[in-house]
Formats: structure tokens, C-alpha cells, sequence
């Protein structure tokens, strides 16, 4: 191994264990006090940086078993294994805490040039570009979803998987508009003819007329191909149909929300 993949390997270390240490001391304090705003907040910031650096691990790739194994720590399943509510806020902790025990783990493999089928190459996870940031999110965790989404959007795209890319984009569009609607408040969004129920209950049309109708967003959205308008209505979209025109279209309407909800971006 070259010094400078060492290198890379023992600065991962590091960064993993000043994580898990001061994962274990927020996870005391939630133990303590779990109504804590002050805790939750730096908690979530916590939750934050342990996902950048388990993605860099990850080489970008959400389908990377590190990946999926941070993505799963904030699931609570129901006994059929369905996804129900989030687990605890100490609960989460402990889970991640798992993670990052087990990317150290995959790294002293490399280290020690043991190939057990599931090492992380740190130079490879060295080269990925930094994730898209997405901080006007409120919701911490979503934000980490996204930012996830949006590489992975990027990657279908040039590997020519439109249906796949057009699909990422607009599931990233209505989450980061469902999030600037409900930060507004249900009290502030009512129309006089509109939805007045949960924003989560409105369809994806709905929700983005209504963020542009509240000048949340302004009329980028005009350009988004009919086809993805539809994305999520399983088996009323022909997937064979998305074509690399429909996919770039709607990556450039979710760039230009992006920008909408983030001015300064």
C-alpha cells in the first residue's frame, strides 16, 4: 500500500472516531434529557456529518452497502418489515454509532490489505465530488436524502438511464417543496379554493402550484415535461417513454426550484 493511501485511510480513522465519540456523548445527554432542543439540534447536525463522510466512504453510490446501512438506521420497521415512523432520536444514535464502527472496521481491512469482499477503497471515496448541498432544507435528515438523491440523479443520467433519472429528479423536486410548504404552515398556505388539509394528503401538481400561487417558487415548473408530472403514478407512465430530452428537463426545473428556494445559492 502507498503512503498516500495510508494516509487517506488514517485520516478516515480519525474523522470516524471523533464522530463516534461525540455520538456516544450525545446519545447520554438524549438518555438524559430526550425533549432537549438544544441536544436534538446538535444531533442532527451529528447525524449530518456522519452522513457526508459515510457517502465519501461510499464512493457517492447509494446503493454501497455502507450506504445502505446509514440509511436504514433512521427506519423503525413494523412486523411485516414495512417502514413505519422513525425510530427514537437515542435509538438513531446507537444505530449509526453501528455504522460507523463498521466502515472503521472495512478500513483497518484495507489497511492491513485483507480483502474480505466488503473494504472501502479511501481513495476511490477521496475522488468523488463533494455532495450537493441542499442546507435551505429544514428537515436535517431529508436533507441528507436528498443529497444522496441528487448524485444519484446525476449518475442515471450519464449512464442513460432516463426513466430512473427523471423519476430521482422529481421525487428530489416534490420533497425539498413539501418542505418549504409545511415550513410555511398550513395556516399560512390556505386558499380560498384550495386543499386545506395535510400537505402531505395533496398531489404533486397541487403542491407546486401552490408554492408558485405563494411565491415560494417562481413558474420554472411550466417547463416540466407532462411525463413527469406523472412520475409517481405506478403503471399510468410508460417508462420506454422517457426520453434523455424529458430527463434533462426536469434536472434543470429542479436546478432552477433549487435556486428559488435558495437565493443565495
Amino acid at each position: 500500500m502507498d503512503d498516500s493511501l495510508r494516509a487517506q485511510i488514517e485520516n478516515y480513522l480519525s474523522r470516524l472516531d471523533g464522530l463516534s465519540r461525540r455520538g456516544r456523548q450525545l446519545r447520554e445527554a438524549l438518555a438524559a434529557d430526550p425533549s432537549n432542543a438544544s441536544v436534538i439540534a446538535e444531533t442532527r447536525a451529528w447525524q449530518e456529518e456522519c452522513g457526508v463522510t459515510i457517502n465519501q466512504l461510499s464512493g457517492g453510490s447509494k446503493a454501497h452497502w455502507l450506504a445502505r446501512s446509514f440509511s436504514q438506521g433512521f427506519l423503525m420497521r413494523s412486523m411485516d418489515g414495512r417502514a413505519v415512523e422513525g425510530a427514537a432520536p437515542a435509538e438513531i444514535v446507537t444505530r449509526l454509532l453501528d455504522v460507523l464502527e463498521q466502515a472503521v472496521a472495512s478500513l483497518v481491512f484495507t489497511r492491513s490489505g485483507t480483502d474480505d469482499g466488503a473494504a472501502i477503497s479511501a481513495s476511490s471515496a477521496s475522488e468523488q465530488p463533494a455532495p450537493r448541498r441542499f442546507e435551505f432544507v429544514h428537515n436535517a435528515e431529508l436533507r441528507l436524502v436528498v443529497e444522496q438523491a441528487y448524485i444519484d440523479s446525476r449518475h442515471a443520467l450519464e449512464q442513460g438511464d432516463y426513466d430512473l433519472a427523471l423519476r430521482t429528479s422529481c421525487g428530489i423536486l416534490e420533497a425539498i417543496v413539501t418542505d418549504a410548504l409545511e415550513h410555511k404552515g398550513i395556516s399560512a398556505l390556505a386558499l380560498a379554493d384550495g386543499p386545506t388539509e395535510k400537505v402531505a394528503d395533496w398531489s404533486f401538481e397541487t403542491r407546486l402550484a401552490v408554492a408558485e400561487s405563494k411565491g415560494i417558487i417562481r413558474g420554472g415548473c411550466a417547463r416540466l415535461p407532462a411525463i413527469a408530472r406523472t412520475y409517481r403514478d405506478d403503471g399510468e407512465t410508460d417508462t420506454t417513454a422517457v426520453s434523455e430530452r424529458d430527463a434533462r428537463l426536469a434536472g434543470q426545473v429542479l436546478r432552477v426550484v433549487m435556486r428559488d428556494l435558495d437565493p443565495g445559492r
